[in-house]
């Protein structure tokens, strides 16, 4: 017996599902809450994220699925989604000072409040799609992860193997 991994609940014969990006092994009842995802293995370790504290993810090595590449999936709106880049505070400041405008100028030119403009250049909150949308018109720039020459720079760190560790993504602020 699985436990599912939204409920708890014991499940003889688990799906699994693709929740808000996640994909995890649920019960029937669970699996109406996000998309069902087609695979040819059906060990409970195959899920992207789990959230399960079960030890059991030595067990799946020997189950010799290699034919990952055949597994099917429908697409969610996640896999759409462009993520904001980490210093769109910044970006918003510094154009909107190339631009010669106020705090003030700028919310009026997009018919936002001031308030909203302080609160992004602080980043205390997050652009809606909306106004993300507006800024990024206004001049002509992206706030999107991966559109600006200075982040590159930053990745160009790495362990010896090549690949990324946590502490080489990870921004500290001080």
């Amino acid at each position: 017996m699985v436990q599912c991994e939204m409920c708890g609940a014991e499940t003889g014969a688990p799906k699994t599902v693709k929740v808000e990006g996640a994909e995890l092994e649920v019960c029937d009842n669970c699996s109406d809450f996000g998309t069902e995802v087609k695979t040819q293995e059906t060990s409970s370790t195959s899920t992207k994220y789990s959230t399960s504290s079960s030890g059991s993810s030595s067990s799946s090595s020997s189950s010799g699925g290699s034919s990952s590449s055949s597994q099917t999936r429908r697409s969610d709106m996640f896999d759409d989604m462009d993520e904001l880049a980490q210093d769109y505070d910044e970006r918003i400041r510094s154009a909107r000072e190339s631009a010669g405008l106020s705090q003030e100028d700028l919310a009026g030119d997009l018919n936002e409040k001031a308030s909203l403009i302080r609160k992004l250049e602080r980043g205390d909150v997050l652009p809606s799609d909306e106004v993300q949308t507006k800024l990024e018109r206004k001049f002509d720039f992206s706030l999107t992860a991966g559109s600006s020459a200075d982040e590159d720079e930053e990745w160009s760190g790495g362990s010896s193997t090549g690949e990324y560790t946590l502490g080489d993504v990870v921004k500290r602020k001080d």
